[in-house]
């Protein structure tokens, strides 16, 4: 039952018919800058792993690709999680986003991360940082058993051992803060001595 007092003149032909998104869950370039200048947003990261029989890690999948300034750097598996979409789910499109659809990952049991990371904007709050933002990073290590051809952005997917990936020199390769976070996420699964 509608409550309006229409105007004298009032046509409901002349009201402007508000379209909803085709994907609600995206926001459109200038809707993003606004709220990453006013929310912290929700991101997930995956540490693609290959494990043994037993399932200790052999292995850590890190993705090469160009920075916006085209410099070449380290990265892991990340993205937004959209409105509605389920962490689970977040974490599989990103995992199939940069992994290609035949990585056959092995999603967690549990939505406990492994480990939690928060980007600020200006460095020295925490050791992660994003210029662009504030967000908050939910951190999975997540075996995979297919083959891994990156897509969107990355070049190629580099394995390297467990030891190698939380080496100081790896580290400095990643960007803002990636490195710690690769450490504090393969610590937590118990792949570093």
């Amino acid at each position: 039952m509608a409550v309006r007092t229409p105007d004298p003149d009032w046509n409901p032909d002349d009201e402007p018919v508000v379209q909803p998104p085709a994907n609600p869950g995206w926001l459109s370039d200038l809707e993003l800058a606004e709220i990453r200048g006013r929310l912290p947003l929700l991101y997930v990261e995956a540490v693609p792993v290959r494990v043994d029989g037993v399932g200790q890690v052999t292995e850590v999948g890190v993705l090469l690709r160009a920075n916006a300034v085209g410099e070449m750097t380290r990265t892991l598996v990340s993205g937004r999680v959209m409105y509605g979409e389920t962490i689970r789910d977040a974490l599989f499109r990103h995992l199939e986003k940069d992994l290609g659809p035949m990585a056959f990952p092995l999603l967690p049991a549990s939505p406990v991360p492994a480990t939690v990371a928060e980007y600020f904007p200006l460095p020295g709050i925490s050791p992660f940082t994003d210029e662009r933002q504030h967000a908050v990073s939910l951190a999975y290590v997540v075996p995979v058993t297919g083959t891994c051809e990156p897509r969107q952005d990355a070049l190629e997917v580099t394995w390297v051992s467990p030891a190698e990936a939380a080496s100081d020199a790896f580290g400095s390769e990643m960007e803002g803060g990636r490195g710690v976070l690769l450490r504090r996420a393969l610590a937590a699964v118990g792949a570093l001595d």
